[in-house]
């Protein structure tokens, strides 16, 4: 479905669920620098670590950027970098075609957050983008038993107690769009960011 299309599809009984990491609001670099900073803190040594805009930065890799860091490192980093991302909030760069279809429904449907990322860095994330006030609903980063990864949107749906048919979902990464499509939502937004 492309962005130009989605009006002759929205009715007031869909809902709109947003991811926030690379959909809404690309906040790629200020997570790179975020464990910049953090490894540089926890290192004690400016690291040399090269941002990649076609990766995201994550805990893999770290781990493959300095292998010998240890576990305790390794956590105090993630901690570090959780704390230093505020930090970097001018880093970051609103979609501003997706937020179009967020402004303009807002209004008329039930906007939802589903997202992976951890409350607090997507609220600080909204906040600082005027976005807070627009969504109905969040739902963010879940783990189940044994720290195994939870469908986002199939939690969304279940707990929404709505029909997948009623969703329209915007989501950029390929292995989120086939947990949506496993989640028996239709309406996916293949974004290309």
């Amino acid at each position: 479905m492309e962005l130009e299309n989605l009006d002759a599809i929205v009715s007031e009984d869909n809902v709109l669920f947003f991811d926030l990491d690379g959909t809404l609001v690309d906040t790629d670099y200020a997570n790179f620098l975020s464990y910049k900073k953090a490894v540089e803190f926890v290192t004690k040594s400016d690291c040399n670590i090269v941002y990649n805009p076609d990766q995201r930065f994550n805990r893999t890799a770290l781990k493959n950027v300095i292998p010998n860091l240890t576990e305790t490192e390794l956590l105090a980093i993630i901690s570090e970098k959780e704390k230093y991302y505020s930090d970097f909030l001018p880093e970051t760069k609103l979609n501003e075609g997706i937020a179009k279809f967020l402004y303009q429904y807002s209004t008329t449907n039930k906007i939802i957050l589903v997202t992976n990322c951890r409350e607090d860095r997507a609220l600080v994330t909204l906040e600082y983008h005027k976005l807070t006030d627009k969504f109905s609903q969040f739902f963010f980063r879940r783990f189940g038993e044994n720290d195994e990864k939870i469908n986002k949107f199939h939690n969304a749906i279940s707990s929404l107690d709505i029909s997948p048919k009623l969703v329209i979902a915007f989501e950029n990464e390929e292995e989120e769009i086939a947990d949506a499509k496993k989640a028996g939502i239709q309406n996916i937004n293949l974004l290309n960011l």
